[in-house]
């Protein structure tokens, strides 16, 4: 069934409409304490992930580049680094707050001036069509209402040759450690957010949204679905998390 995730906020059923509304009120809780949030739940491990994300774009200058779920600019920022002023960065977000956050961020680094920022829903991009040469979003499709539609967006607005890469929580096969990190993940990370955050229910959704999220294997069929070739997938961590990579023929 497309788009079978639309009528689950974590372990609630709602509306596709209200599950839109409330993800986008769980991440304008959250963006004050979101990168700080990210380093306690990994140990750290995020920085690692994106880095190694970024290594197997190989970013060049002159490229457009479209981070989506983009806000707080953990990956625009890395993706700046590799090329310098020589290429268009555009993040965006659905989430203003979290948008703001990464502008803030974008500033103390001295690249305020580097990148364009949107507020837009992953579902109907507000980008021209065959403009972008790479996509990325990271940590942020499991959150969308519609994953099907935000795969074909992500598609329309390749160009041809262009690459899509999703930096994903994924599944961990292995039994044992499978059942480590679902102790750690329902006991400790909503325990974490109620501390730091002020917010545990929000981080109650977000660890149950990671259950939600299609397996790797379901993900490679849904992009293919949507139109991508050359589709595969990488696991990190056990799987915990997974890169999915694919093209636009």
């Amino acid at each position: 069934m497309q788009n079978s995730e639309k009528n689950w906020f974590g372990e609630k059923q709602v509306a596709p409409d209200e599950k839109t509304k409330l993800v986008r009120g769980v991440f304008d809780s959250v963006a004050p304490s979101y990168d700080v949030m990210n380093d306690l739940m990994s140990g750290g491990l995020h920085r690692l992930w994106k880095d190694h994300l970024v290594r197997k774009i190989r970013p060049r200058a002159g490229m457009r580049f479209l981070d989506v779920a983009g806000g707080t600019g953990d990956i625009a920022f890395r993706i700046r680094k590799k090329v310098g002023k020589g290429s268009q960065i555009t993040l965006c977000d659905i989430n203003a707050e979290m948008l703001a956050v990464g502008r803030d961020r974008a500033i103390d680094k001295g690249m305020g001036d580097d990148f364009e920022w949107i507020t837009g829903n992953a579902e109907s991009l507000p980008i021209p069509d065959h403009s972008v040469d790479v996509y990325t979003i990271a940590f942020g499709l499991r959150n969308v209402t519609h994953i099907d539609d935000a795969l074909s967006e992500a598609l329309r607005v390749l160009k041809p040759g262009g690459r899509f890469y999703c930096l994903e929580f994924s599944k961990v096969h292995e039994p044992l450690l499978a059942r480590i990190y679902d102790e750690y993940s329902y006991k400790l990370i909503p325990k974490i957010g109620k501390i730091v955050a002020k917010d545990e229910e929000s981080y109650q959704y977000l660890v149950e949204s990671i259950r939600k999220f299609p397996s790797q294997k379901e993900l490679l069929k849904r992009m293919e679905a949507a139109g991508f070739r050359q589709c595969r997938y990488e696991n990190l961590t056990f799987g915990v998390v997974a890169i999915h990579m694919g093209v636009k023929i």
